[in-house]
């Protein structure tokens, strides 16, 4: 169990460095934009691009970080009324349940980049297009590997109620 939570910390660690760099290079650039055009009359052309497809990157990435920290969109209306048990029961399933749809949209998203390959379009001059739609299936393979490492760590509150694990909510 251990091991699983260190796999998962240090995945969120990464993925945080991610959002990071992401949303301040994001307002950096959005900002001097601004600036460029308000004061300059012009602006990077390949600032617009740049900032569409990093919010697609944090998007994503960002989806992964709540996946592991149980903040991603759930209905939990009726899991509130269950015993502990029950729930990290219902947690399972429902972690496993989102972890193989998240894995069949990694494979159409593959697809999907496999065909946008194929075409000749960019987002910068001289950088295609695919490059930028790669975090489309390796996001949902994050959050599918979150949502199996979720799974386990229910299953053992599930096979051991007085696990450690699951008292500090983990």
């Amino acid at each position: 169990m251990r091991l699983l939570r260190g796999i998962d910390r240090l995945l969120v660690r990464v993925e945080t460095v991610f959002l990071v760099l992401f949303l301040g290079t994001m307002t950096l650039l959005a900002f001097a934009q601004v600036v460029m055009r308000n004061f300059f009359g012009a602006g990077f052309l390949w600032g617009d691009p740049l900032i569409r497809q990093m919010v697609l990157w944090a998007g994503f990435i960002g989806a992964a970080v709540a996946t592991s920290e149980d903040r991603h969109i759930s209905i939990d209306a009726l899991t509130k009324f269950f015993p502990p048990r029950l729930k990290s029961l219902v947690k399972v399933l429902t972690s496993l349940a989102a972890a193989v749809i998240t894995w069949y949209l990694a494979s159409a998203a593959l697809t999907f980049l496999a065909d946008e390959r194929g075409t000749s379009s960019t987002i910068i001059e001289g950088l295609p297009s695919w490059i930028g739609l790669l975090i489309i299936p390796a996001g949902y393979v994050l959050i599918a590997v979150h949502f199996v490492i979720v799974a386990l760590q229910n299953g053992v509150a599930v096979l051991r109620p007085g696990d450690p694990a699951r008292k500090e909510g983990i």
